[in-house]
């Protein structure tokens, strides 16, 4: 291995800091705290050196690899890792056929770490089966995206999955002192005078991730020289790209944060729900997305109780359209604050799915003769249209009595008015004329 102040050239490979820093020992592992504790899962299987077939789920950067290479030293067994972006069965049987001749020549188990199992699909994760089922290999598949909905029912029954978490910023600015101290596999040899400051400002842009941490840190030293002074400038001029937060555009933490937005805008939490559209939009989030999805809030959460707000956020769109970011973005947070405060009520997202679900459950009920359509002298002998009454012309604009739902579901309510903002007038006009059909009904018996 190169020494640490090692100057790569021209097709130099000089092995990254990631990579030297990578833990060899549950002590060196940062973060997992609940899986690595006294008597935590991972820990016993650590400690008594029996591996299982497992799936390790977490962000990019918890250790996932690292936890995998532990499991197999800890065991004895070989190490054999594949990523599912470049292997396929082919790769698969190759590995199977190795680990067969290492079982019977050597009496030595092989662990298969897949990474980015949810890549692979079902026919792929099925190659896997037989030989877990057999004992041939202890299967290990790393993912970001939740197995639940990535990986076949088959593989997960012969896996226990594993939950890893994002590293807190204490946990990385750790670890980042320990790189700079470390003078065999780390930076000490540089004597790098870094500032708490811009180990928590690296801490940060690293969200969450300790390869990516410890990337930044690697890059930001790499021109200062023996005993350079490592600050939040120096950082800053290796971040000139804007780092992300963590948001993946299509997985886990994608549909985390938009639920997060929307349900905090129903709990009426502007101050939550300006946050989360935030950290939306500095992810990556397309704009035009989150404003569709305003659009959609404005109708089942608040309806008719503010009528006014499906108009604010299809406004809001335009603005959005027409003007992009950052200019738009301003728009997004005033429909986000005025969406959050207004009057909820899922009456018409309710009504509308009852609705629904009569129209597939009662079959095609046939429209009542006197609602329909009469444009010929034959329809109109067939009765269509014949005795029905036209609401204008009777008080209040009202038919009272008058039957519109089919044969059989006459009295059927789907929209049941809230008791906030404008519904609550709404509610009382219905009741009024629900009391006028009671009245008519009692008068016509």
């Amino acid at each position: 291995m190169k020494p640490a102040n090692h100057k790569a050239g021209i097709g130099d490979t000089v092995t990254p800091l990631a990579e030297r820093m990578r833990p060899t020992t549950a002590a060196e592992l940062v973060g997992q705290e609940s899986l690595l504790k006294e008597n935590g899962p991972l820990r016993q299987v650590l400690e008594g050196g029996r591996p299982h077939s497992m799936i390790l789920w977490g962000p990019p950067g918890t250790g996932k690899t690292t936890i995998a290479r532990m499991v197999a030293r800890a065991s004895g067994a070989e190490f054999v890792a594949l990523s599912a972006v470049m292997a396929g069965v082919k790769d698969v049987r190759a590995a199977v056929e190795a680990a067969k001749a290492r079982r019977d020549m050597e009496n030595r188990a092989t662990l298969l770490f897949l990474d980015e199992v949810h890549r692979f699909n079902k026919a792929q994760q099925d190659a896997f089966l037989p030989w877990v089922e057999d004992g041939t290999l202890v299967f290990v598949g790393a993912t970001t995206e939740n197995p639940s909905f990535e990986l076949n029912n088959a593989l997960l029954s012969r896996a226990r999955v594993y939950r890893l978490g994002a590293l807190d910023e204490t946990g990385l600015v750790d670890l980042l002192q320990r790189a700079l101290a470390d003078q065999d596999r780390g930076l000490g040899a540089l004597a790098i005078e870094a500032e708490p400051s811009a180990l928590e400002e690296i801490a940060q842009l690293a969200d969450g991730d300790a390869r990516r941490a410890l990337t930044l840190l690697e890059v930001a030293v790499e021109g200062l020289g023996q005993g350079g002074h490592l600050d939040r400038a120096v950082v800053a001029s290796v971040a000139v790209g804007g780092e992300r937060r963590r948001f993946d555009k299509g997985g886990d933490d994608f549909y985390d944060q938009i639920s997060a937005l929307h349900k905090s805008i129903r709990g009426s939490a502007p101050d939550a729900s300006l946050y989360w559209l935030a950290r939306m939009l500095d992810g990556g989030c397309d704009p035009l997305y989150i404003a569709r999805r305003l659009v959609r809030v404005a109708s089942e959460d608040i309806g008719n109780a503010d009528p006014r707000a499906l108009d604010l956020t299809l406004n809001v769109w335009e603005v959005q359209s027409r003007l992009g970011s950052p200019e738009g973005e301003l728009a997004l947070a005033q429909a986000v604050s005025y969406l959050a405060v207004a009057p909820k009520s899922n009456a018409v997202y309710t009504a509308w799915k009852a609705a629904c679900r009569d129209v597939q459950s009662e079959g095609s009920r046939p429209v009542p003769v006197h609602l329909r359509n009469a444009p010929t002298k034959l329809m109109k002998e067939l009765g269509h249209g014949r005795a029905y009454r036209y609401a204008h012309d009777e008080a209040d604009a009202y038919a009272a009595g008058e039957v519109y739902m089919p044969e059989g579901m006459e009295g059927r309510r789907y929209y049941r008015p809230s008791d906030r903002g404008l519904e609550a007038k709404i509610a009382d006009k219905l009741q009024r004329l629900h009391q006028k059909d009671l009245e008519y009904k009692r008068k016509n018996k």
